[in-house]
């Protein structure tokens, strides 16, 4: 049976199968594919233990809110000094590029307040709905420390008694998960559904990891490698014109983004910075979402087109 192997992005989550099944149910909402009834296998790629002390508890307030990041911020335990204070401490040279990173992203300023356009306007549908700053500041900062701990494979002790190196432990529970995967869908297509940093993790080790299997398709949503930042941080092994993962991709690169969505709007376009031998590959989709968090995985799993790609990728 085709296999998809899922991987979740920035703030703490549930834990790993009852996060699973929330996204399972928000694909399967309004009418979406229903993965078990279709004979189609699923895993999550889980990290945020690496991170995070406790996963949330499962109380059916993270699925049954919209914003589900947000309930993240509420029970993940870290207080806005500790959000911040852990940059403090870098080498200068790491230091020098989280710091572009978070003033690309705007993690250190907040966005100047604009009169909002009414609504039922055309320009209404074109404004991005303001993200109140007390939300933004931690989610970017939340961000940040993703991106350096896993780029830079930093040690970190989530709580007493526990360290990782957060690279090396990522990369190997990610390879793990493909190689289960391809054992489930021997014969059939194998595919990785990423989202927001979850998309850093599976490029870098479909990229540039020599054990990592091959799978069929890549999936990204909500992601940040389209900025110059995080691009950086993956070379030698990117470069525009040949950015494209093969041959652990063997078949297609559909990115799904929504153009306001506070991580991927920056630099929403990927096919002419992950080029396959200086040829366009990856497959642009925007995607609209509603509300302030344009984020959400279980918008994104909502979306039409998402969805339709999503089908022609586990069609043999």
């Amino acid at each position: 049976m085709a296999h998809i192997t899922f991987i979740h992005g920035i703030a703490n989550k549930p834990d790993c199968d009852a996060l699973l099944r929330i996204w399972l149910q928000a694909l399967a909402r309004n009418d979406g594919p229903d993965l078990g009834s279709e004979g189609i296998s699923a895993s999550m790629v889980y990290w945020a233990d690496v991170m995070y002390a406790a996963p949330l508890i499962d109380d059916g307030r993270y699925e049954s809110v919209a914003d589900d990041d947000f309930e993240s911020i509420r029970q993940d335990g870290i207080t806005p000094e500790q959000a911040e204070d852990w940059r403090e401490e870098l080498p200068p040279d790491e230091a020098a590029q989280i710091d572009a990173l978070a003033r690309h992203l705007g993690a250190d300023e907040p966005d100047e307040e604009v009169d909002p356009v009414p609504i039922g306007t055309p320009e209404a549908e074109l404004e991005r709905i303001p993200l109140p700053w007390a939300i933004k500041k931690p989610m970017m900062e939340r961000l940040l420390r993703d991106v350096h701990h896993y780029l830079f494979n930093a040690l970190h002790s989530p709580r007493p008694g526990v360290q990782f190196r957060v690279q090396d432990e990522i990369r190997a529970r990610f390879v793990a998960a493909i190689e289960a995967g391809n054992t489930l869908a021997t014969g059939t297509p194998h595919v990785v559904v990423s989202h927001s940093m979850g998309t850093v993790i599976a490029y870098d080790c479909l990229k540039r990891v020599a054990s990592c299997p091959s799978v069929s398709a890549l999936m990204t949503l909500g992601s940040p490698l389209g900025l110059d930042e995080i691009q950086d941080m993956l070379k030698p092994e990117w470069r525009r014109n040949d950015g494209f993962p093969t041959p652990r991709v063997r078949g297609r690169w559909v990115n799904v983004f929504d153009r306001l969505d506070p991580v991927a709007g920056f630099d929403p376009h990927f096919a002419n910075d992950y080029r396959r031998d200086g040829t366009e590959a990856v497959e642009d989709i925007q995607e609209a979402n509603w509300g302030a968090w344009r984020h959400s995985i279980t918008k994104y799993l909502q979306g039409r087109q998402l969805r339709a790609a999503l089908t022609q990728l586990l069609t043999p």
